[in-house]
């Protein structure tokens, strides 16, 4: 998945250095990639000039010209004979002369598309990018990329780095014709993006790791579902809703957390719905729109949970209404795709498919305002094969026209600036431009 050049440089060592690696690792792309990340806070800044001090010393002060000449640890189980040959290299500080938190501290601010090159240097790397300490730190320090990860082909997933615009190819999934046909939902969380379908007897959860670059069976979830509304932030995710593999409408819903792999129950939502959409705003998740019992309309309310307080708030006619307007021809709710909705800085926005108008939310008058249009060439089929999604701090719009034998998938951007949406076409190929699952994993 992740491609790049490696950035190594084959060098002759001296005899005393052969034990250690006949590999020299290029410090100063390193440094350089780091560098372009974001602004230093004055510690981090301090620390980062520590290791090019440090990377001075060990050139002889020739470093500001040259960082090439500094040498990797060797992989632990490289050699068992470099603690009493004379060496003292610590083989846990991945590049020795500047020891491991340096070394991890220019890594964290390396773009993590790199980070498949950086794995391949030897085992050590290999294993901290596989440990997901990195993400960990990054998390922490608030260093975060948006990926788009989307679905257009059974099966196959595309991943799009849109600040590099880098296009990168997920391996195939792995699963039986039933899983193919059945209803699936994707969710990204952590370092995780969780595929959710229906194989022949049970509810299925496949999870693809972009640590490992591998599929795997996820851990099931207490109450088994499909056509939820689902949200995550951070290392965890919220399901609500949905259906059980009987057909009965859920008002459960559980949280997810990536790094420990358990599912939690959480207290009941007020009224039961389907095909309902989910979104994380000012700390809070919330449920909006769906199915609900006995009534074939769409609900107009959403619910907020409050994670501090465990507790759930009706919020009645929070969903904009339906797609097209008033006197609009009005397909079946269970038709139509659930609300198409994001949220970018803690405010919440909607795309009407029918009217390919941008809505925003006032959380104070409880009203819904159009700012403008969506991009021309975004097509769907009652707002199905359309993805509408928050990535950062902009609003992405995946899809494209549908023409026989192929289609052509685009993906616009928007940065919400207060005024109308003007979208900026990140990148163009050709592809099935129906978009069957969407997520944005940001990490």
């Amino acid at each position: 998945m992740l491609e790049g050049p490696s950035y190594l440089v084959s060098r002759e060592l001296p005899s005393s250095c052969e034990q250690e690696s006949k590999w020299i690792y290029n410090t100063h792309r390193v440094m350089e990639l780091s560098n372009n990340k974001r602004p230093l806070a004055d510690g981090e800044e301090l620390t980062l000039r520590k290791a090019c001090k440090l990377s001075d010393a060990v050139l002889g002060g020739e470093a500001v010209l040259d960082l090439n000449g500094l040498s990797l640890s060797p992989a632990k189980d490289q050699s068992n004979d470099q603690h009493h040959e004379g060496g003292n290299s610590d083989s846990s500080s991945l590049i020795n002369q500047l020891g491991r938190d340096n070394s991890i501290s220019c890594l964290l601010r390396c773009s993590r598309s790199d980070y498949g090159s950086i794995a391949s240097l030897n085992k050590n790397f290999r294993s901290l990018i596989r440990s997901g300490e990195l993400y960990t730190l990054r998390r922490k320090m608030d260093i975060v990329e948006h990926w788009v990860y989307f679905s257009c082909n059974l099966l196959e997933w595309e991943a799009f780095d849109p600040d590099r615009r880098r296009w990168m190819h997920l391996p195939r999934m792995t699963s039986n014709d039933c899983f193919m046909c059945s209803d699936k939902e994707s969710l990204a969380v952590g370092t995780e993006l969780l595929v959710f379908g229906k194989e022949i007897t049970s509810h299925v959860i496949y999870r693809y790791s972009i640590l490992t670059n591998t599929w795997s069976s996820g851990t099931k979830m207490n109450t088994p579902r499909c056509l939820f509304g689902s949200a995550s932030r951070g290392e965890i995710a919220i399901l609500a809703g949905g259906c059980d593999p009987r057909g009965n409408i859920l008002n459960s819903a559980e949280l997810y957390n990536s790094e420990t792999g358990t599912w939690l129950t959480l207290r009941n939502m007020n009224k039961p719905r389907k095909m309902c959409s989910g979104v994380f705003m000012d700390g809070k998740f919330y449920v909006i729109g769906g199915i609900g019992v006995g009534d074939p309309k769409q609900l107009t309310s959403g619910e907020v949970y409050d994670l501090e307080k465990g507790t759930w708030t009706e919020i009645p006619n929070m969903f904009p209404g339906r797609n097209g307007g008033a006197g609009a021809a009005e397909a079946p709710a269970a038709a139509e795709a659930p609300p198409l909705l994001a949220v970018v800085n803690n405010i919440l926005y909607a795309a009407d498919y029918a009217e390919k108008e941008v809505r925003k939310y006032d959380k104070e008058k409880n009203v819904w305002v159009a700012v403008g249009r969506l991009p021309e060439r975004a097509v769907s089929m009652n707002g199905w094969g359309l993805a509408f999604r928050a990535c950062g701090d902009r609003l992405i719009v995946i899809g494209g026209p549908r023409v026989l034998g192929g289609g052509t998938i685009e993906l616009n951007s928007w940065v919400p600036d207060g005024s109308s949406p003007q979208w900026d076409l990140l990148a163009r190929k050709p592809s099935g431009s129906f978009v069957y699952n969407c997520a944005v994993m940001g990490c």
